[in-house]
């Protein structure tokens, strides 16, 4: 049993309560000198157990300086650990100082944490890259301890997870003794992550501790009387029955899948809500007061609800949540399992979710997912190899903090798990690019960042290179932002700033510039919980005042759609094609099923189903693989090149997460009947070679995918000191060097990380692959006189105009109920 010391003791004690088997597990392990992967559900106690050796440790033996660094995904997550770890600190009068360290931060004390860093500091995976690019990264982290890195799951998968095991990994080079304790809680695959966290400090083997589940979450899915849309994504069909949960529990949180969504349904909520209950609002976009100041009601207990995005999905816990709401489907099993735990908080009594699907495809993936869940299935992704503009950028954060050697760097980048497999072919060609732009741009010197010296180190080329670099670094890549700034409704006169707007007003938050570059003086739109009118822009602020229009635009955003995962793709075959699994869905999701099975067939498990009919002066091709919005957007281009070619002249096609539609001017029943054509050879997984290949060549995917591997890896800079490029400027520029290499160097490293992201990410080309291997010789078709009530949804995608508010969703019920009388002849 291991032992802890009487200050701990006596607080667990004074608490009524006992160290967990898994904590006092994980504080053995690292006084055996093991890292250690603790996999732990919601209420398990996992930030203590991170926490606990470091305690013990510090209580031991006193220490100036950073003992132990905190990493989290999320920047309101690490304020909230550090929140509720520094109770138990002072409640055990210990003397153990305890910061955070974000973007949010004050300079001023960003800077101190340098010279005066706490024993704890919290931070996240881009302020670990920005402080080990100072020259006293040496001095701050050579006395390291402990890393502990938080929902490990959730930084692995993307670039953020290269940049933090770069980051790591020279933490272990200053540090030779540190331990890394990883916590997380949804985990598909944990021997990986064992292997991820343990890479960079052998030679002792990373620990795996598992700690007992928790009760089973309760589940369950809206039951409305309404009517389940065929189509969209709002589900305000569910707003009432919403507002009426709101009202039966303490705290409820409500999660969308987009910033879009959560902006709808809070004003929707709020135009119902006669009791004038506190509704709030939270999202990455709102500003850092705005959120600040919702995280402290909910804490406080003085909120009923808050309609969030991811930004509350991981490790918080903020005050007493009773129930979640998944509004839309949950695009993975692992997600879900996430947000279902923020709710309760405590291990041994169930959280509480409901799912609420937007449309009569979400019931069915709903459904997938909640047997899912109960299951305590995980589908997370698996952790990929490092990208070779995050490994530029970092080769160049080194070298702002010290000369680099060559030899040491390589051996370093190669002990963290993603760059394990990276040649010294590649590595030095990565870093000749850093060092000089490559072959093709060497001749301009503003990208020659390097020089090596006559001692055969490598050095920045001049000190601004390092004030750049820390103005650039990070691997999130958004889309161009402007300030919104509130303000009163007059000010903006022929480009020229008056009143009010000069001194500028509250600040709201940021929007995507391209969203606003389509508004004119006038028009209004939801942000941050108000309908704002847009009255003009001065450099990158947006200025807005309040309106009362009925009509507001729901501002769009580039990111936050999750891909459908595998495993409830597979769900969702699955249910449709067994009509067993059909008793739990609702009488008119059962009832579209059976008109389904009545007008066409059902696709299974395993085939694909293709459906062939005219409409109006145009032929349909409309097939349902459910692999996905990107894999499907992949498909749909591909097919269409091979339509041209069979003489099918493809006019357009639109993607959905489940289906395809291609419409077309030639007859396809008749080619496919008279044999011009076969869909065997149509879907044949060749398409995935030559076809993709010059697909890629003609497309703007390239080119937008180069414009984000151009901006991390520090070959284009996004900002500069006292301003920042635009989105125009980005992409001018972007474009200009993409043609220049992709004419003279096409194998330059750039070019190369391109190719890889828009294969393993943009386009999902690995899952499109195992699909096609799926249906092969298994591709059913279904010729038809009419379209087929499975087709309903995805065509009510094709041509749809931007219409805003309830208009919108008034539009696709009238055009749903036109489309299923066509299905059935009438």
């Amino acid at each position: 049993m291991t032992a802890l010391s009487p200050i701990v003791e006596d607080w667990f004690s004074a608490k009524g309560w006992a160290a967990r088997s898994h904590q006092l597990d994980v504080l053995a392990a690292e006084r055996a000198g093991h890292s250690v992967l603790l996999i732990a559900p919601t209420g398990a106690g996992k930030t203590l157990a991170g926490f606990l050796p470091s305690i013990e440790d510090l209580i031991a033996t006193p220490h100036d300086g950073l003992h132990t660094l905190y990493i989290s995904p999320l920047k309101a997550l690490a304020v909230d650990v550090a929140r509720n770890l520094m109770a138990p600190i002072s409640e055990m009068g210990l003397k153990i100082k305890v910061e955070t360290r974000t973007g949010d931060t004050p300079a001023a004390r960003r800077q101190r944490q340098r010279f005066d860093p706490p024993n704890v500091l919290m931070t996240t995976p881009e302020q670990l890259a920005l402080l080990l690019s100072h020259a006293d990264s040496a001095r701050l982290f050579g006395n390291l301890k402990r890393i502990v890195l938080d929902e490990l799951h959730a930084l692995v998968t993307s670039k953020r997870g290269d940049l933090l095991a770069l980051g790591v990994a020279r933490l272990a080079r200053l540090s030779p003794h540190v331990r890394v304790t990883a916590l997380s809680a949804t985990v598909a695959e944990p021997e990986i992550l064992r292997e991820w966290i343990g890479a960079p400090v052998a030679p002792r083997p990373a620990v795996l501790i598992h700690a007992p589940g928790g009760a089973t979450p309760e589940l369950s899915i809206l039951a409305s009387e309404d009517r389940v849309p065929w189509a969209g994504h709002s589900a305000a069909y569910a707003v009432p029955d919403l507002m009426e949960t709101i009202k039966r529990h303490g705290t409820t949180l409500l999660f969308v899948n987009t910033r879009s969504q959560a902006e709808m349904l809070f004003q929707n909520l709020w135009a119902i809500n006669e009791e004038a209950l506190p509704i709030a609002l939270h999202h990455g976009s709102l500003s850092v007061e705005q959120r600040r100041k919702v995280e402290s009601a909910m804490v406080g207990g003085n909120i009923r609800a808050v309609v969030c995005t991811s930004t509350l999905d991981m490790g918080i816990d903020w005050g007493d949540v009773d129930l979640v709401v998944q509004i839309g489907a949950p695009k993975g099993a692992s997600r879900m399992l996430q947000r279902v735990g923020r709710a309760n908080h405590r291990l041994d009594e169930p959280s509480k979710a409901m799912f609420v699907p937007a449309n009569r495809f979400e019931v069915l993936e709903c459904e997938a997912a909640l047997e899912a869940v109960a299951a305590g299935a995980q589908d997370s992704e698996r952790p990929l190899p490092g990208g070779l503009d995050v490994l530029a950028q970092h080769i160049l954060g080194l070298a702002c903090a010290a000369p680099l050697d060559a030899d040491a760097t390589f051996a370093e980048v190669t002990s963290a798990w993603p760059y394990r497999e990276v040649s010294r072919e590649k590595f030095d060609r990565v870093l000749d690019f850093v060092s000089t732009g490559g072959y093709a741009l060497k001749a301009y010197e503003r990208f020659a960042k390097l020089r090596k010296t006559p001692d055969g180190l490598w050095r920045i080329a001049n000190p601004q290179i390092a004030q750049q670099y820390r103005l650039n670094v990070g691997t999130i890549v958004e889309e161009p932002m402007l300030k919104v700034r509130l303000v009163r409704a007059r000010g903006i006169k022929k480009g020229a700033t008056t009143g009010p707007i000069g001194r500028g007003g509250r600040m709201l938050g940021e929007i995507e510039e391209y969203f606003i570059d389509q508004l004119v003086r006038g028009d209004t739109f939801m942000f941050g919980g108000e309908i704002v009118a847009f009255e003009g822009v001065v450099e990158t602020e947006a200025y807005v005042s309040r309106s009362f229009s009925q009509n507001p635009k729901i501002p769009s955003y580039m990111g936050g759609k999750f891909p459908l995962s595998t495993f409830l793709a597979d769900g969702v075959r699955r249910i449709i094609s067994d009509r067993d699994n059909w008793r739990a869905l609702p009488d008119q999701v059962r009832e579209w099923l059976e008109l389904q099975a009545f007008a066409s067939v059902l696709p299974g498990r395993e085939s694909l189903l293709v459906e062939t009919f005219p409409r109006a002066d145009k032929h349909y091709l409309v097939c349902y693989p459910f692999e996905g919005r990107l894999a499907h957007q992949t498909l749909g281009m591909l097919l269409t090149r091979r339509l041209e070619r069979a003489r099918g002249q493809p006019l357009g096609f639109v993607a959905s997460d489940y289906a395809i539609a291609i419409w077309c001017a030639s007859d396809l029943s008749a080619l496919i009947r008279t044999g011009r054509f076969s869909l065997d050879q149509l879907f044949d997984e060749d398409m995935l070679g030559d076809d993709l290949e010059a697909w890629l060549d003609e497309s703007a995917l390239m080119k937008r995918t180069f414009r984000n591997c151009a901006i991390i890896s520090g070959l284009i800079e996004r900002r500069h000191p006292g301003k920042e490029k635009s989105g125009r400027q980005l992409t001018m520029s972007s474009d200009i060097i993409y043609d220049v290499l992709y004419r003279h160097e096409p194998d330059h490293i750039l070019i190369e990380a391109t190719r890889r992201d828009a294969a393993r990410g943009l386009l999902d080309i690995e899952r499109l692959g195992t699909a096609l291997k799926r249906i092969r010789r298994h591709i059913q078709h279904k010729p038809l006189e009419r379209i087929s009530p499975l087709a309903v949804p995805v065509l009510l995608d094709i041509g749809r105009e931007p219409i805003f508010g309830e208009g919108r969703e008034a539009v696709l019920r009238e055009a749903a109920e036109d489309l299923i009388a066509e299905a059935m002849g009438r």
